[in-house]
């Protein structure tokens, strides 16, 4: 998602240390690095959708690729991702690329299969390889090939799904900017199918962890999640169960706010924020972090405006995925009421 690459550039570098290299790049949505450790070490990256081993073949058409030379020198590179994982965690492939039902596509899909031994796939594949052309001051094609068999994006835990949930890395963004410790009582105000519990869960131990929702059968779903991670939080209604929680209880608060799309109306937007903002006021002790996601930027403005004496404004981050334009934005609790 754009708007995310300078976190995940953090990331790599704290990960990885100086065995990592960033290279320079004009995609606002990706990132070029050389590295000399162990690939293993980038299977777990939280803030990045997928990681591509890559290699460039001067060659001027993709017809090329199945010359004895370039052809092996794929081969050898698919064989360094298969060696990460244990031996049937891929079973089959898939080719990414333009124009791929050409009848040279189509033949390098099928030798692909016939070489790996492993099962092509029209629409998914363990084997995830892009096909595309190299930078124009350079020439030639450049092959991708993903390391892991699924995204990295693709949460393991996420069993049970709703419509518009968070994805993973966003979520894994806001987690950091609450700067998560191991004493933080943590609270997910509107969690939904609880992607925010299970990536702050699954980031740091927490004291105390309190998901919200509005929605019973949300909880549900939350629940489920958070048992497929292994992670424990208290599920509660957000109309009932929050009220009964202390005033100034928690140091740290997140919330993906409806947007009025896929989940709430727009009309009952400004109430529902003012609530939220509200209720988060009061139970966030002063200097607690309240990290929030939102599509509706003028809505949660006025709201700001309202609650000016409840909050400070730390960090507006803009993102932006397709017509989507989401901003988070990382608060600070006011200790003067």
């Amino acid at each position: 998602m754009h708007g995310m690459k300078p976190f995940a550039e953090a990331e790599l570098r704290r990960r990885l240390g100086a065995s990592m290299r960033l290279l320079p790049d004009q995609d606002a949505e990706a990132i070029r690095f050389a590295y000399g450790g162990d690939w293993r070490r980038c299977q777990d990256l939280r803030l990045v959708n997928a990681v591509y081993l890559a290699a460039h073949f001067p060659i001027p058409r993709p017809k090329a690729l199945l010359g004895h030379q370039h052809w092996h020198k794929l081969l050898r590179l698919i064989a360094a991702v298969r060696a990460l994982h244990p031996p049937r965690a891929f079973r089959t492939c898939h080719v990414s690329a333009a124009g791929r039902q050409s009848t040279i596509l189509r033949r390098l899909q099928q030798q692909l299969a016939a070489d790996t031994g492993l099962t092509l796939d029209e629409t998914a594949g363990d084997l995830w390889l892009r096909l595309r052309p190299a930078a124009s001051a350079v020439g030639g094609w450049d092959m991708l090939v993903r390391l892991t068999p699924r995204p990295l994006s693709t949460r393991f835990w996420r069993v049970r799904d709703m419509e518009g949930a968070l994805g993973g890395p966003v979520a894994a963004l806001m987690v950091d900017l609450t700067q998560p410790q191991a004493t933080d009582r943590f609270l997910n105000l509107t969690c939904g199918s609880g992607t925010l519990l299970v990536e702050r869960l699954l980031t740091a131990p927490a004291a105390l962890a309190v998901g919200t929702d509005l929605d019973a059968a949300h909880l549900q779903l939350a629940r489920a999640n958070l048992a497929a991670a292994g992670a424990y939080a208290s599920l509660m209604r957000q109309d009932d169960g929050a009220a009964a929680l202390a005033a100034g209880a928690f140091d740290a608060i997140v919330a993906d706010l409806p947007w009025g799309q896929l989940v709430g109306e727009a009309a009952n937007l400004p109430t529902l924020y003012e609530r939220v903002f509200a209720s988060a006021a009061r139970l966030a002790r002063p200097g607690a972090r309240f990290v929030l996601i939102t599509h509706m930027v003028q809505v949660t403005e006025q709201t700001l405006a309202q609650q000016e004496n409840s909050w400070r404004v730390l960090r507006r981050i803009p993102l932006r995925r397709g017509n989507l334009r989401p901003r988070i934005y990382v608060l600070e609790r006011r200790n003067n009421n």
